[in-house]
């Protein structure tokens, strides 16, 4: 049984403006996650193909770079003019393949569609220095010029925005690109190289290689000499065997791992607005987000009276398919995802946690859990030290300051924070001792385009967004001119 996608979803590679079909004319299935049915079969595609669409990035470059800033910012501006044309098409594919409620993923079209008007703006903004060097024997002319040739690796959970994150200030910049979308929700990229295409991108600028074989397809294209940047965006694990891999021909590389954000209550915090944000921060994409609260620490004098509050919230929420009216939990991407959570609410259960609603996934079609809440999560439990990539808020409690700031930074990960409290000084003070590199302060969402977002420790290295984003795709060249 197939579900309907919106007409004209793309099934193919893109490869030098033109859609073709993999090597061996190879495809896989895409899947509904909130009924398993298959939604479309796509091209699957092979190291061959992966190559040939680096050879069409590789001959763009030159004529890419050399192309006037403000052309290269008008088509980025097309490009965010028909996404919002197109809003209600991109915002149902991405509910069908990844599972998301209809409206988080109007709201993934906003935010994913801001990244194409914000580095349309940021092309034309590239900028050096000009002036006598201290000695007075010479000018110095200090120039930004485009790093060449980007791999980008982008994951499932948010199909569009990862696409136009990584993909937007490349294009400013001046730089070519091949994408491998996830092979789980491939369909969103697929469309949006189709949008790239009408808003009269030249061909060979952004290819598109979807595939089941990720690191066979990978492999050629970032050991070749002719790439010059890579980003990825998903686990710790991968990331590491990517920048070994890039080690060898010394790529710039960006990437944005995994996290394991503390939400901090303190006893003087607005416990309405804290519990608002701990929905917002806990349940947004059925809580598949690297910037989803994993570990909420609370004040042990406030701690029952949050639980209850959150609580009775979250034993609300309407669990179906993203499709249907008023759903605020849709399913888990797949059978692994709704395993792995399940396996984490037992272990804290088995270390004294108490489930105050939910705790188990949900009986019918499709790959759901139920939106939980554990109170008195022990120390040592797995979904203290594990992203959990699903709908389970952990409560744990502190006693004072200097425990919260321990108990938030004992982690390998530092990708974001979230912190509630009345008290200004202390909420500088977090700033300054919380080893994260981003952070909500009384704000339960961080994500913006004109911000700097990545982590420190092992959340990644590199920025996306900003003015910080498109820096990660210049090299600086400096010229001296003699003065005689």
């Amino acid at each position: 049984m197939s579900t309907a996608l919106p007409v004209g979803v793309p099934t193919q590679l893109f490869v030098d403006g033109a859609w073709t079909d993999a090597a061996g004319s190879k495809t896989f299935p895409v899947f509904d996650p909130a009924t398993g049915d298959v939604l479309a079969e796509i091209a699957d595609g092979g190291p061959a193909d992966a190559v040939r669409a680096l050879d069409a990035a590789v001959a763009a470059q030159e004529s890419w770079a050399a192309t006037a800033p403000r052309a290269r910012g008008e088509i980025l501006r097309r490009a965010f003019d028909l996404l919002q044309e197109r809003a209600e098409e991109f915002a149902l594919l991405m509910t069908l393949e990844m599972g998301k409620p209809l409206a988080e993923a109007r709201g993934e079209v906003v935010y994913g569609g801001e990244f194409l008007r914000w580095f349309s703006e940021e092309a034309v903004r590239i900028s050096g220095r000009y002036g006598l060097n201290p000695e007075g024997t010479g000018r110095m002319i200090v120039s930004q010029h485009p790093v060449g040739p980007c791999f980008f690796i982008t994951p499932w959970n948010f199909p569009l925005a990862m696409a136009t994150r990584k993909i937007a200030p490349a294009l400013a910049a001046g730089c070519t690109v091949v994408v491998k979308p996830a092979e789980l929700t491939p369909l969103t990229t697929l469309l949006f190289a189709r949008l790239l295409e009408d808003a009269g991108l030249p061909p060979g600028v952004v290819n598109v290689v979807t595939t089941t074989r990720s690191a066979e397809v990978s492999a050629p294209v970032i050991a070749d000499p002719r790439l010059r940047k890579l980003s990825f965006t998903g686990s710790t694990p991968v990331g590491k065997k990517l920048i070994a891999q890039a080690a060898e021909g010394v790529l710039r590389v960006s990437m944005e791992l995994g996290g394991n954000a503390p939400f901090v209550v303190f006893d003087d915090a607005d416990l309405d607005k804290a519990v608002d944000g701990a929905i917002a921060a806990k349940f947004r994409n059925i809580g598949q987000a690297c910037t989803a609260a994993n570990r909420f620490l609370v004040h042990e004098s406030v701690a029952a009276e949050f639980a209850r509050r959150v609580t009775e919230r979250v034993a609300a929420m309407r669990v179906g398919a993203g499709t249907e009216e008023g759903v605020q939990i849709g399913p888990l991407i797949d059978a692994k995802a709704v395993e792995k959570t399940g396996e984490l609410v037992q272990d804290a259960v088995g270390r004294g946690a108490q489930v105050l609603t939910g705790g188990a996934s949900v009986e019918r079609a499709g790959t759901f859990f139920a939106p939980t809440v554990l109170a008195d999560v022990a120390a040592g439990s797995a979904l203290l030290r594990e992203e959990i990539f699903g709908p389970v808020l952990a409560i744990a409690t502190f006693r004072d300051e200097d425990e919260a700031v321990r108990l938030a930074n004992d982690t390998e990960y530092g990708l974001v924070s979230y912190v509630y409290t009345r008290d200004l000084a202390r909420g500088h003070r977090m700033i300054d001792r919380l080893e994260t590199g981003m952070m909500g302060l009384n704000a339960g969402v961080v994500s913006n385009a004109a911000a700097p977002f990545g982590g420190v420790k092992q959340s990644g290295v590199g920025r996306e967004g900003g003015l910080e984003g498109i820096q990660e795709y210049l090299s600086t060249k400096y010229t001296l001119i003699p003065a005689d």
